[in-house]
């Protein structure tokens, strides 16, 4: 499989971003993830191709771009995936987009929750998914965006049952924790 460079990951956000700050955040956001995904890889021994975590990065929310004024954001991920194979793109990175959300879905969750998506497990799988899903939870495109620590995920994250602060906790255990304070100066992005 051919993965796509930097230059050509850029290149299809400008295409699919509707305006110049569209772009700006959800493609800095894009290059964030895929720093804290650098840094992860460089703290700990991992089975994943660096290569193809950083495009994973890039590419997993592309499909924020395509949703409507009421649709609902968790929708972006499988947007994201119809986009890339729409385009030609291999599963193995379309995937990054619609198995990315949270600590994963499970078809109980999207039945338990209704959320609008077809019933089905949408779960990082692959050790180059679940790297991607891990470093996407410490940043975030909220108004304004900011950085998000361990701490902060897991309390947010156990709003949807213990289970899910326990998968994280896992991965926390697993993969460490990035440094975020020097990206957070970098960036002007405040830490929570």
């Amino acid at each position: 499989m051919r993965i796509p460079t930097d230059a050509e990951i850029r290149a299809l956000h400008e295409r699919a971003a509707p305006t110049p700050e569209a772009f700006d955040l959800v493609y800095t956001h894009c290059e964030i993830v895929a720093r804290i995904a650098g840094q992860l890889m460089a703290l700990r021994a991992h089975d994943a191709d660096p290569a193809l975590v950083r495009a994973g990065c890039l590419l997993h929310d592309i499909g924020v771009y395509r949703l409507g004024p009421a649709e609902a954001y968790i929708r972006h991920g499988l947007l994201g995936h119809e986009l890339l194979t729409d385009l030609g793109f291999p599963e193995t990175l379309a995937r990054f987009c619609s198995h990315h959300t949270g600590v994963g879905l499970t078809r109980g969750d999207v039945h338990s929750q209704s959320l609008p998506l077809p019933p089905a497990d949408y779960l990082a799988e692959t050790p180059h998914e679940r790297l991607v899903m891990y470093a996407d939870k410490f940043h975030s495109k909220s108004t304004p965006p900011r950085f998000v620590t361990a701490e902060t995920y897991t309390a947010s994250v156990s709003d949807f049952g213990a289970d899910k602060a326990e998968l994280f906790a896992k991965m926390v255990a697993e993969y460490g924790e990035p440094d975020l304070r020097a990206l957070a100066e970098e960036y002007g992005h405040m830490m929570v």
